[in-house]
């Protein structure tokens, strides 16, 4: 893994309900939207309290980001914000041979990182929250035209209720 926005933070250094702001430079931004096949990512920042218990540390707070994506159809740039909640639970990595046990989470559960019992890495953490955010299809202006042009048939013209509609209509039927 690459770590385009690494801030690790020491365990030991961690205190409970520390408060965590983090703001990605040039080069870390550039490096994420690399990583991600951005066109750019202009803002990148992150707030976050950290709660600790034991070696486990959560880290709850919001991930904010202006960036660019690609049409999935164009290709043309597309303006888009993430403003987002996030909770992460860093966890020890299991030693080996040691078997995790099992844990069953909830869509309203956090999600899990594992540490190496040293250190938590946020930043990469946020980072990964961020490209879990981003709209996975993102669309242009144009792209409902440039569909159009290739033939490409929208949701109401391929649906089932419109198939059923050139059925009656090549029946003969009208309006009941």
């Amino acid at each position: 893994m690459i770590e385009d926005f690494a801030h690790r933070l020491t365990l030991d250094r961690i205190r409970d309900g520390e408060r965590v702001d983090l703001v990605a430079d040039e080069p870390e931004r550039r490096a994420i939207a690399q990583r991600l096949s951005l066109p750019s990512l202009d803002r990148l920042e992150a707030h976050a309290s950290l709660a600790r218990e034991g070696d486990t540390v959560r880290a709850c707070g919001r991930v904010a980001a202006s960036l660019e994506q690609r049409c999935v159809v164009t290709g043309e740039p597309v303006a888009a914000h993430v403003d987002e909640p996030f909770e992460i639970a860093f966890v020890p990595e299991p030693r080996a041979g040691e078997v995790p046990e099992e844990v069953e989470l909830r869509p309203e559960d956090c999600d899990v990182v594992f540490h190496d019992g040293a250190a938590i890495d946020l930043g990469t953490a946020i980072a990964d929250t961020l490209a879990l955010s981003l709209d996975p299809y993102p669309r242009s202006a144009s792209a409902e035209a440039a569909l159009r042009e290739a033939g490409v048939l929208s949701e109401e013209q391929a649906g089932p209720f419109a198939a059923l509609a050139k059925l009656k209509k090549g029946l003969g039927g009208g309006e009941a």
